[in-house]
């Protein structure tokens, strides 16, 4: 069985933030699946998704300051600077997280670790709501 579905999440501040249980309100299909897929796509060039730390919210906030460290604004070498001191930040930080996940489903819920969820990495100081496609794969009941 396939499962495609597009929805957004609501915009959020500059940051990382835990949107696991979001997504899995959003594909309530999900308990029908024994065994399979779930592959999330984020249409954006700004944002981007990761797997990590879903227990201590101090994690998220190590992880915006490093990222902002290592891909710093306002650096002279940036040729792409039309929509802000963030934007080309925004993209670097993208593209090194990615723009989609593939966790597997096991007895209808994501096979995640006991400490791991699924973040919307938002690089943008005013994002906006954020789109994905979530494609769902598999057996069912």
């Amino acid at each position: 069985m396939w499962i495609q579905k597009e929805f957004q999440l609501k915009a959020r501040a500059r940051g990382f933030h835990l949107v696991t249980d979001e997504i899995v309100q959003q594909v309530p299909e999900l308990k029908q699946f024994t065994l399979g897929l779930l592959n999330i796509l984020i249409k954006h060039t700004s944002a981007s998704l990761t797997i990590n730390e879903n227990a201590d919210p101090t994690v998220r906030k190590d992880f915006e300051s490093y990222f902002n460290r290592a891909i710093p604004e306002d650096e002279p070498y940036y040729l792409h600077r039309d929509e802000g001191s963030d934007d080309m930040p925004a993209h670097l930080k993208a593209s090194v997280l990615g723009a989609s996940l593939t966790i597997p489903i096991t007895h209808g819920r994501l096979n995640l670790g006991v400490w791991q969820g699924i973040y919307l990495c938002e690089h943008r100081n005013y994002g906006g709501s954020r789109t994905l496609v979530i494609t769902l794969q598999g057996e069912t009941h």
